[in-house]
């Protein structure tokens, strides 16, 4: 049997490896000890039969070497989950040209956005070597997703179209079917995110710490042994595929965690059971090991101008570049990309249409104030201060990248006009003010508008700086109050933040097939209607019904997009919703397409020098395949 799935996959990789000059499956220099010692299986019993063959060479990209190390940095313990956006193994996925294209699917089949058939790739196996079936997706949607002690809010909002669930069948080990009666156009999008939902989990392990299936004895001392309340407490505390920190958690990423990791050092290797391989029969990832150390977040530039990293964007931002093209000619360790940036925005201020204070709530819902705000922006000069006037002063809204990009919305209320924000003000009745040219609201109060910023990168603090003078001239006090990212949005996500400051849309880039839910009512995440989101992802049961005309028309645009498959349709409703925002300002976008610096060791290759620093869709260095990176020097004695 041995023998014939070797000649099976050999032939296989010959005469279905497109443009490539494939080859018999090279063990994997890693593992050749383990496999001689019985430690672990060959490569042909580890991969699929029918293993995803990347094409190389490509686009400038090259077959690479196995081995080394490759050294980055983050600033929080917990973004150990970066190596999941990076390794960007899901079911599909994007490819640069934002194509959905089969990942861990083998296929899949779409009818009509209604019914979706995903196929896997036969013999696969989960990091560990346990088979992974459909058999992992009934378990996800039977009993993770549909049990009211691991998923007390139900299932995830992505899967409800209409609010009615799908019918979800496996009618074999290889093949899952998600069906609806109406359209559900966000289902395979929503699989390829940088942050996926993961509708499948390792049975095999997360078995023995449920209740329905575990021995009564294990689980109970589990329990005692994590110090948690309650079995699905432990469950939900080792089931974490996207934080990536339980070691033991199977998983299909290239890159496993290492159980050597520490809390300011996080290790990876790479999985032996990868699903991915080159067109002479290497299995990737072609980089061994990752070192990712925790550092002030103070630190990240100066550690890279030393030359102590080998891929490093996190962390960097436009102000570092100077810093980064020294250390680039004195070192000459590296060298320092600028990616075009697929933020909608790199600042932007969010007035809380759900804040609590019901007096300051409806002078932020009129829609003269948001207006007035921005035109007391002086962009020109933040540009000219923080991006050497390299970044692009508009109100946020669709990037030149994409087909919907509408100049008139990019200059929509974000020239800088004192007189007219004051004549805003004035018109709404705000004509009363202190001494100091503060002005005053009806209750007496004076116009104080309290920003909340995570404090995490020191342009929004030097942009606020200038805003803050700005304003004052147009009669409007701005208090700038630091917070941790994550106290933040849980200040937005209650109420009771007056407004906040973060980036705009994360997608800038949206195509026709783009869902616009993000730029609807639908998600607390978007920071001007944390209650409205809240409202219509709880179906009803938490948050505040949407009680303005405009965003009911973006609520009911994203639903009448939802509801159609027709292009031109999707792209009228596009256009619709993006110029409601740019008349509106629920975000108030100051600058965009500022430079991100990339620094990438002269070693390491296959990294693209022109390209797209974006979270969703992009999963940053995901869609450029950080498994095909490698480094040229490998073996070399320095």
């Amino acid at each position: 049997m041995y023998k014939f799935k070797s000649l099976y996959i050999a032939a296989f990789l010959i005469l279905g490896a497109t443009h490539a000059q494939a080859q018999i499956l090279q063990e994997t220099l890693l593992f050749e000890e383990q496999v001689k010692s019985n430690k672990l299986p060959a490569i042909h019993d580890r991969i699929p039969d029918n293993p995803l063959i990347v094409v190389l060479p490509n686009k400038g990209r090259t077959f690479g070497v196995q081995g080394g190390t490759l050294r980055t940095m983050v600033t929080r313990s917990k973004d150990t989950r970066q190596m999941v956006v990076y390794g960007y193994s899901r079911l599909v996925n994007y490819n640069e040209a934002y194509e959905l294209k089969a990942d861990i699917l083998e296929n899949f089949e779409n009818e009509d956005d209604k019914k979706f058939t995903l196929r896997l790739r036969k013999g696969h196996k989960w990091s560990d070597g346990a088979p992974f079936t459909s058999a992992d997706f009934k378990y996800w949607w039977v009993d993770v997703a549909s049990n009211k002690y691991l998923s007390p809010s139900g299932s995830p909002d992505f899967l409800y179209v209409d609010r009615e669930l799908p019918t979800v069948s496996f009618p074999d080990e290889l093949t899952i079917i998600y069906e609806w009666q109406n359209p559900n156009p966000k289902f395979l999008q929503t699989l390829a995110q940088a942050r996926p939902p993961f509708i499948f989990r390792p049975a095999h392990y997360l078995k023995q710490y449920h209740a329905d299936y575990a021995d009564p004895d294990f689980l109970a001392k589990a329990i005692v042994k994590k110090k948690v309340r309650s079995w699905a407490s432990l469950h939900n505390k080792l089931d974490n595929m996207y934080k990536f920190d339980n070691a033991k958690l199977p998983t299909l990423q290239p890159w496993l965690v290492d159980e050597k990791s520490t809390k300011n050092r996080k290790l990876f290797v790479r999985n032996p059971y990868y699903h991915r391989v080159d067109g002479k029969g290497v299995q990737l990832p072609y980089i061994d090991h990752v070192d990712m150390n925790v550092v002030g977040s103070g630190l990240v530039a100066a550690k890279a101008n030393a030359g102590e990293v080998d891929l490093q964007a996190r962390g960097l931002s436009f102000k570092d570049i100077s810093i980064l093209k020294k250390g680039e000619k004195d070192g000459g360790k590296y060298k320092t990309f600028l990616w075009a940036n697929g933020t909608a925005s790199q600042i932007a201020i969010y007035p809380n249409l759900n804040f609590a204070d019901r007096a300051w709530r409806e002078i932020m819902r009129d829609v003269r104030f948001r207006r007035a705000l921005s035109l007391s922006i002086d962009r020109n000069m933040i540009n000219r201060v923080l991006y050497f006037g390299l970044a692009k002063e508009s109100s946020m809204t669709a990037l030149p990248r994409s087909a919907f990009y509408d100049p008139q919305n990019r200059k929509a209320w974000s020239q800088f006009d004192l007189d007219l924000a004051n004549d805003l003000l004035d018109e709404m009745g705000l004509t009363e003010r202190r001494s100091d040219g503060i002005r005053l609201l009806p209750d007496g109060r004076p116009v104080q508008m309290v920003v909340e910023t995570p404090g995490e990168r020191q342009e929004v603090e030097n942009a606020l700086s200038i805003i803050t003078d700005t304003w004052r001239e147009a009669g409007v006090k701005l208090v700038v109050r630091p917070l941790e990212r994550d106290i933040l949005r849980n200040r937005v996500y209650s109420g009771t933040t007056m407004a906040a400051i973060w980036f705009g849309w994360d997608n800038g880039l949206p195509q026709p097939n783009t869902s616009p839910s993000y730029l609807a009512p639908r998600q607390q995440d978007f920071f001007a209607w944390p209650k409205w989101g809240q409202h219509y992802q709880m179906h009803g049961k938490g948050g505040y019904e949407v009680d303005m005309p405009e965003p009911q028309k973006l609520l009911k645009l994203s639903l009448d997009w939802d509801h159609t498959s027709d292009t031109e349709t999707r792209s009228q409703i596009w256009q619709e919703m993006l110029s409601i925002h740019a008349d509106q300002q629920y975000g108030i976008g100051i600058l965009s397409e500022a430079p991100q610096p990339v620094v990438v060791s002269n070693h390491l290759k296959n990294v693209p020098k022109d390209a797209v620093w974006a979270w969703d869709p992009g999963a940053h260095f995901g869609v450029y395949r950080m498994d095909e990176f490698y480094f040229d020097n490998v073996g070399v004695v320095q």
